[in-house]
């Protein structure tokens, strides 16, 4: 079992910067690939980024690439985002999860096995 805990979210206007982490426990963290989605409001969930266990591997989304950076530190057992440039399509809750699979960078929400409560994401225009 991992329990995941999100934390960074907040309400920042378009062209801000936020950056979020994610906190893991449990198992050993650099056992999993991680990965970050996102639900806006009456929308599903829909993938951000994804990085493999060693960060070798980095997968994004095509609307934050360039904008996005998803990076880990095994030692702390914590993955992060940092969100530049963000804009007013970015708002949502956002949620890390782990992938039972350590060696990929997967969009795919179902290759995830374990998920954080998410943190919201407000960027006003």
């Amino acid at each position: 079992q991992v329990q995941l805990v999100e934390s960074g979210g907040g309400l920042v206007q378009a062209g801000g910067s936020l950056s979020l982490s994610c906190a893991a426990s449990g198992r050993t963290f650099s056992n999993f690939a991680m990965g970050w989605f996102r639900q806006a409001p009456g929308k599903e969930r829909l993938f951000v980024a994804a990085i493999s266990w060693s960060g070798g591997r980095t997968n994004y989304e095509d609307s934050v690439k360039g904008r996005f950076t998803i990076s880990r530190d095994n030692a702390k057992n914590t993955v992060y985002l940092q969100m530049n440039s963000l804009k007013p399509e970015d708002t949502a809750v956002y949620f890390c999860a782990a992938d039972r699979y350590f060696a990929r960078a997967s969009n795919n929400s179902s290759n995830y096995l374990y998920w954080g409560q998410g943190t919201q994401v407000t960027v006003s225009s």
